[in-house]
């Protein structure tokens, strides 16, 4: 049982006067100085009295060990970090001090030393304390500099805004990883130790001893494919960033909605467990993995497969046998499968048996040791892994690309949900055992299929003609309540003859979209825009999705429209909106996107009375979610997109009030094959546009980033961009952001509605952040990396110079803008889809 000692302040209560004198004395409490001394029974508590540091015992234990942990929360899984885990003090006569030498020091009732800090530099005047983030920091007392701080030594725990940095480029730095207790009583490092592999994608891996235990599945640019628990919650909590060039994977956690504490544990047991702390539950875990042994790694040995459920039952991949027969039998599967039928690749004979071929498997994780190919469509991935005699199989995963295995396949295992579509190389006579056994099957029952095509025939030629009769009747004005429920196919009309099977977008017809319209009803109209109106739209399963018509001004053919409606469809992030199908028919191009029951952002953010339900958190939680959104545009999707018209009505929310970027991705089906650096068609909104572009036609991902720096300021203070133009004191935002940043670091910039939520170092940092985006260069502009990395590290910010640009409506010159640029006024769309540019592949 965890039991640590109450602060002093617990027991003031004798009189007013005496609590006040002693409420002062222990908010004071925070740092221990040279000749001072923190016994086994006080504690040290941050300045906001969110962390405590003291004397407990783990368990049943008896052994006394210095810890942190959360105040408000003290109980054993609030622990987030040991300092003497190899040594406990036997007795309750430790005692932590600041030595001669300048170091932390924990000594026995004896005088021996069981730990010390061992900073490097020998400072007299030596300053710890507990710092608001969790962190116990040794500083020079004269200089302020960091000699050592916690933060630097990983125990089992990540909490929600640190980092997790794994450096491979620098041997002699101490790893960062998570060691997990030996037992519940004993915080000593166990067996079990968690890192990741630097390999493209990066994953993240258990070892219980030098063994490797458990594994992740490669990052996804939102999760880890392998847990599948991570899309039950649509934040995730968990952020990786890489630098693979550099040796370097940083991964952070941030709370999920409705935790007030959130720690990422690797638990003595080997599971790593989000675990979430609300006054009412107390410590719970969000989920945890492996749940099962079939999750342990190679359970199933090579080309085996498993289902994630107990008791373990493996079985070999269809064209493989075990490779023994009775270790198979005995329950031991650890030695895998065996191919039953030779590869005919590189063979002479290839021509007469017909090659080999791909057997897809669905829903299933994603097997260790893939090779990341940079192949952006699935079908060249798919030629290139038959045209490999190495390639035994392949998989094209969203987020990612192309993965592709050589060799022996391991770790596969079918999962309860999600999974991936993974496809695994087999001679053409193992696939063609499918085809024997279902002309088998036609040739037994001939008579039956026959009446059922033939009954198929007569009810779908009798549908197609009373569809047409209802379609006919709506569009000549006669009685709606006459029309009957809905259907949606996905054969475009007007376009190809049959479905085209390369298509993975659902295609829908121009029928099916008039009737989830009403036939583009006015009532149904979501808003206008440079691009064609947007629909509301309802299809026959009862979903709801926003139906975006485009204008007949792209300039594109069918064939060109849809190549590049496949190129947006493989964008998916959960900060991005979804594009669910398409209808091309003629002249008509629809697109048909996921609805957004919040609609946007400026919808909430500037009413004066729905503005009260963005607090703090939220408008925190908003912030970081488009960072992740534009950081996935930039660089880690299989295209590089620049979005142009970043701005806060282009930021939807979903019914958690989570955010999601729309209007990215249609450049090249209104500019076509543009010059890509530079456009003579400035597409964008006023007040939001960076210096470069709006004067020059010049964009780039520090475009971009201007907008974002501008949507941060306005989200923080809840004023409009545009609100300023008229203030003597404040021409423009940035300039307003700049004062409060010089008189306040912009605590004092903060919404008056988000005063009793906020946290002032969250305000000045996004503030700070901010700042930094709009900087009048696009060269002193960070990147949507480094924004990500300084909203949720712990690092010092550089400081912003002041913004010298300032854009204002009256001084604006309308004939520089085309008639697509956005309006300000209008009303709420999927999203009078702007133009973004598709740069280069990746």
């Amino acid at each position: 049982m965890f039991t640590g000692v109450n602060p002093i302040k617990r027991f003031c209560f004798h009189s007013v006067y005496t609590l006040l004198f002693l409420a002062l004395s222990c908010s004071a409490v925070n740092q221990i100085t040279r000749g001072q001394s923190l016994r086994d029974g006080d504690t040290l508590l941050s300045v906001d009295d969110k962390f405590e540091l003291g004397f407990f015992s783990p368990g049943i234990s008896t052994s006394r060990y210095l810890g942190i942990w959360y105040h408000d929360a003290a109980e054993a899984d609030s622990l987030i970090w040991v300092a003497n885990r190899d040594r406990p003090v036997p007795d309750r006569s430790g005692v932590l001090t600041v030595a001669g030498d300048g170091n932390l020091v924990i000594s026995d009732g004896n005088g021996t030393r069981i730990w010390s800090s061992n900073a490097t530099a020998r400072v007299e005047s030596t300053i710890a304390s507990l710092q608001d983030d969790g962190n116990l920091v040794l500083r020079d007392g004269s200089t302020g500099q960091n000699l050592w701080q916690s933060g630097d030594h990983s125990g089992d725990t990540l909490i929600a805004g640190k980092w997790l940095m794994f450096n491979a480029s620098n041997p002699t730095a101490e790893p960062f990883r998570l060691n997990a207790w030996k037992s519940a009583a004993d915080p000593s490092p166990g067996e079990f130790t968690a890192s990741f592999l630097l390999q493209t994608p990066p994953q993240a891996t258990i070892w219980r001893n030098q063994t490797t235990y458990w594994r992740s599945g490669p990052w996804d640019k939102a999760r880890f494919t392998n847990i599948p628990d991570m899309d039950t919650d649509y934040q995730s909590s968990l952020t990786l960033l890489d630098d693979l060039d550099q040796g370097l994977v940083y991964l952070s956690l941030s709370p999920p909605r409705n935790c007030t504490y959130t720690t990422f544990v690797l638990s003595s047991s080997g599971s790593l467990e989000l675990r979430c702390w609300d006054g009412t539950r107390g410590w719970y875990a969000r989920w945890r993995t492996p749940k099962s042994q079939c999750e342990n790694y190679g359970s199933c040995g090579e080309f085996g497969v498993c289902e994630r459920n107990d008791p373990l039952v493996c079985n070999c991949l269809k064209g493989f046998v075990p490779k023994s027969e009775e270790e198979w039998r005995q329950g031991n599967w650890s030695g895998g499968c065996i191919r039953r039928t030779e590869l005919l690749c590189g063979k002479s004979n290839v021509s007469s048996n017909g090659g080999d071929g791909f057997l897809k498997l669905s829903g299933v994780n994603v097997p260790d040791s893939s090779e990341f190919m940079r192949v952006w469509d699935d079908g060249e991935c798919s030629r290139q892994c038959l045209n490999n005699c190495s390639c035994t199989a392949y998989s094209f995963v969203n987020g990612i690309g192309c993965l592709m295995w050589k060799g022996k396949v391991v770790d596969l295992q079918v999962l309860p949900f999600a999974g991936q579509d993974f496809y695994l190389r087999l001679a053409s006579t193992e696939l063609d055992d499918e085809k024997q056994q279902s002309a088998r099957l036609i040739v037994i029952l001939p008579t039956i299929l026959g009446t059922l095509v033939i009954a198929a025939l007569v009810l779908v030629l009798g549908s197609v003609m009373w569809r047409k009769r209802r379609v006919n009747t709506t569009k000549g004005g006669t009685d709606n309540s006459s029309v009957p429920s809905k259907r949606v196919t996905y054969v475009p009309k007007g376009y190809s003859e049959e479905p085209d099977e390369s298509l993975e977008l659902p295609m829908f017809d121009l029928e099916s979209i008039e009737i989830a319209t009403d036939s583009f009803n006015t009532d149904n109209l979501l808003g206008r825009g440079g691009f064609g109106p947007v629909y509301k739209g309802k299809l026959p399963d009862g979903k709801v999705v926003a139906i975006k018509r485009l204008s007949s001004s792209s300039g594109q053919g069918a064939n060109e429209f849809k190549n590049e409606i496949m190129l947006i469809s493989k964008l998916q992030h959960r900060n991005l909106v979804r594009l669910l199908g398409c209808c091309i028919d003629k002249l008509e191009k629809i697109l048909v996107y996921e609805y957004m029951p919040k609609k946007s952002l400026d919808n909430y953010l500037f009413d004066s009375t729905k503005k009260a339900e963005l607090d703090w958190p939220t408008r925190f939680n908003i912030i970081h979610g488009v960072a992740r959104g534009l950081l996935y545009l930039h660089r880690d999707s299989c295209l590089r997109i620049i979005h142009r018209d970043l701005k806060v009505s282009n930021i939807l929310l979903d019914e958690k009030m989570n955010p999601k970027i729309s209007d990215f991705g249609l450049a090249r089906i209104f500019e076509g094959t543009q010059d890509l650096a530079s456009t003579h068609k400035v597409v964008g909104t006023l007040g939001y546009m960076s210096p470069e572009y709006l004067l020059a036609g010049m964009f780039s991902e520090k475009s971009d980033v201007f907008s974002f720096g501008v949507l941060v300021l306005e989200i923080v203070s809840g004023r409009k961009t545009t609100s300023f133009h008229y203030e003597e004191h404040h021409p423009s935002l940035l300039s307003y952001a700049w004062r409060s940043w010089d008189e306040s670091r912009g605590v004092d910039m903060a919404d008056e509605t988000v005063a009793e939520s906020s946290k002032p170092s969250e305000v000045s940092r996004c503030v700070n952040v901010g700042l930094l985006c709009v900087q009048d260069h696009a060269s002193d502009r960070p990147t949507m990396a480094s924004v990500l990395s300084m909203l949720s590290g712990e690092t010092s910010l550089p400081r912003p110079t002041k913004p010298t640009y300032t854009f204002q409506n009256k001084t604006a010159n309308p004939a520089i803008f085309n008639a697509q640029s956005s309006s300000s006024a209008e009303k709420w769309s999927i999203n009078d889809l702007t133009e973004s540019i598709i740069v280069e592949g990746r």
